[in-house]
């Protein structure tokens, strides 16, 4: 089933703007930054999935637009989009089994969680296809610039998902860090593969606003730079054990595309 999707999508991808006889298509590639965070979602929420800050990560792909008319257009994209989010500073961990059993050994309840200084970095990358409509308009003397705005739905697949811990800090019983366990510091360093606790495709909301440079014989060539985002509508986590959340990310991308004009290549095909 996931093969047959993919492969719909990637026809839908390269068939777009086929069917319109004046349309004009263009193909082109996309490269910059993503900006992703978890949110918090649902009833569940507790201290492991709450508490997390933006990350850094790259996002590119290829791009297909089919314009129908000087202001509407049509857009697709095959796009390769980093996911997650980080946390930095005192935060809370499940309490390992051998600190609860010492503890109940002591006469002493144990918490569900405790709280230790460490970084901690939830690295996903999805494999993305916006497909957007959007919205564009010419300005300048002579019509070089473009300005657009689009948006739409999307489809992800996970490609990977890593949890990226860092630090040496003594464990708390509180998130203030005032009441310490009688251990000494302890190594949180580890890298764990986490995708097998995570669903394997998400769907939500894409947009963004361009600024585009046209130029070339027939103006044909565009240079454009977008910032926009996107927001997935399914919990990540398989189970709730570690709450809910969602994926979202701030976008910046610079690319390029080349317009071909389908009614002048029809032509050409039947000389």
């Amino acid at each position: 089933m996931k093969i047959r999707l993919l492969i719909a999508l990637l026809a839908v991808f390269f068939a777009a703007g086929i069917t319109g006889a004046q349309a004009q298509v263009e193909y082109g590639v996309f490269g910059g930054i993503s900006i992703p965070n978890l949110s918090a979602s649902g009833s569940e929420n507790n201290p492991l999935n709450t508490g997390y800050s933006s990350r850094l990560g790259p996002d590119f792909g290829i791009v297909s637009e089919t314009h129908f008319t000087k202001l509407f257009s049509m857009e697709s994209r095959i796009e390769y989009s980093a996911q997650g989010g980080k946390k930095d500073g005192m935060q809370a961990f499940p309490t390992p089994a051998v600190v609860a059993g010492y503890l109940q050994s002591q006469g002493m309840p144990a918490p569900t969680y405790l709280y230790a200084d460490f970084k901690s970095e939830a690295r996903l990358s999805y494999l993305r296809f916006p497909f957007l409509a959007k919205l564009g308009w010419n300005f300048g003397k002579t019509g070089h610039f473009r300005f657009s705005v689009g948006a739409g739905p999307f489809v992800g697949f996970l490609l990977s998902a890593k949890q990226v811990v860092s630090g040496n800090s003594k464990a708390y019983f509180d998130p203030e860090g005032q009441q310490a366990l009688p251990f000494g510091p302890q190594s949180f360093d580890s890298t764990n593969n986490i995708r097998d606790q995570l669903h394997k495709a998400n769907f939500g909301v894409d947009g963004n606003i361009g600024l585009a440079y046209v130029f070339g014989n027939k103006l044909v060539n565009k240079i454009f730079l977008e910032a926009g985002g996107n927001y997935g509508f399914i919990n990540i986590q398989k189970g709730s054990a570690n709450g809910k959340n969602n994926t979202g990310a701030a976008t910046l991308l610079l690319g390029y595309t080349y317009r071909f004009d389908l009614e002048d290549f029809r032509k050409k095909m039947h000389m």
